[in-house]
């Protein structure tokens, strides 16, 4: 991480917008059905930083993604529905809406704004310079402002014109969610208040080799859960019986159980789990030791041993970072042990014992269905930029507001 010179991000809150053209790249590739919105979360949660530019006499240009159009126009994935909402939810300021990103049309929009107001421009992936970070598409989107803002972390793991190189072209900054990721990350991983656990869940070993290889090096304790605990499970010669499990991760799993035991990481393995004949809902379950596994049954939870044994484990720690669940969450009865131990967490979050900074799309599902998100100190929806941080890769649409 530290080749992202995070000390040299700078904030929108300090720059001089008034009367200035701030181009504001967002997320705004929301959920649509039947051309209706069906959850505004992402646009509720980046209106803060137009809110604040407006007010500060900025001339506001939105730009975003939507879909995957491929370079190409599609009628189907046009942002008008998206800036309609932003207007009705912005009222009364003016929101307008340009029907491309570039070129004439967006240049005679944007020279046609006035001091507090706020245009959205058509979808950058109608270009397929967006996605080639072209520098020819770039110069072009550069025009149209004085001042660039990223408050899109969840696109920063992608270098595109909008993400990345823009950042060469004008003078850049950090949006809210921007900073607010961006310190959560340095808290959980950069300084954080130690001892620090990671728990680590989802099905395969093989999808994350990386953020295993990473956080062992620099976590207290990694808590492994899901189906990658039956593959480090296995290579200890445990039998799993029909469980997921990936054998030929054997060696990987290892090699990571080594570079943990250099750098004095314990890795926790369940102790106990609950096993099913059939994976769907209401499937008869039983609990039994991990070296009792029936050879015609499957592992799709921690038992409530192993949850207690992590929750004892978890109180002891003071920070915690959480991508992915400890079992198959999502059909009844195997989301217990994730629950209990994502309460017990959320209950220190509260209590001022443990930093919670967790993230990915089945831990945010997870942690919904807990009824504890609100409760972890930071919970990212960013998803795959979320992980490759996690990763110790570094993302470009962070570097690239760095170099200025």
């Amino acid at each position: 991480m530290a080749n992202m010179a995070l000390d040299n991000l700078k904030s929108v809150a300090d720059a001089d917008v008034a009367g200035k053209r701030v181009l504001v790249r967002a997320d705004l590739n929301v959920p649509m059905q039947n051309g209706e919105i069906s959850d505004a979360t992402r646009i509720e949660r980046f209106l803060p930083v137009v809110k604040d530019l407006v007010s500060r006499g900025a001339r506001v240009i939105i730009m975003t993604h939507f879909g995957r159009p491929k370079g190409q126009v599609d009628p189907a994935l046009s942002l008008k529905p998206v800036a309609d909402k932003v207007g009705e939810m912005l009222s009364p300021t003016k929101v307008g809406f340009t029907t491309d990103c570039i070129g004439s049309v967006a240049e005679e929009a944007v020279n046609s704004l006035a001091d507090g107001e706020v245009l959205m421009l058509e979808n950058l992936r109608f270009h397929a310079g967006e996605t080639d970070n072209d520098p020819a598409f770039t110069a072009q989107l550069a025009k149209l402002g004085d001042i660039y803002v990223s408050d899109a972390f969840s696109t920063s793991h992608r270098a595109h014109a909008s993400t990345e190189g823009i950042a060469r072209h004008l003078p850049a900054f950090a949006g809210p969610l921007m900073m607010a990721e961006v310190s959560a990350l340095k808290v959980a991983l950069e300084a954080p208040k130690r001892p620090v656990a990671a728990v680590v869940g989802g099905a395969k070993v093989s999808t994350k080799i990386q953020l295993l290889t990473n956080l062992v090096n620099k976590v207290d304790m990694v808590i492994v859960g899901g189906g990658m605990a039956n593959t480090f499970l296995y290579a200890q010669g445990i039998g799993v019986g029909k469980s997921l499990c990936e054998p030929d991760f054997v060696d990987t799993v290892e090699e990571i159980l080594g570079r943990a035991a250099e750098s004095g990481c314990k890795v926790i393995l369940p102790t106990d789990v609950v096993v099913a004949r059939e994976f769907k809902e209401g499937a008869p379950s039983e609990i039994c030791d991990v070296s009792a596994v029936p050879s015609d049954a499957m592992i799709l939870d921690a038992g409530p041993q192993s949850v207690a044994m992590l929750v004892e484990r978890l109180l002891s720690c003071k920070t915690l970072v959480w991508n992915g669940p400890m079992g198959a969450f999502e059909i009844s009865p195997f989301g217990e042990g994730t629950f209990a131990l994502a309460r017990a967490a959320a209950q220190a979050t509260t209590e001022g014992q443990l930093t919670t900074i967790a993230g990915g799309g089945d831990t945010v599902a997870a942690l919904n269905s807990a009824g504890v998100t609100e409760d972890f100190t930071y919970v990212s929806t960013a998803g795959g930029a979320f992980l490759e941080w996690l990763e110790g890769r570094a993302l470009p649409g962070v570097v690239a507001l760095t170099r200025n």
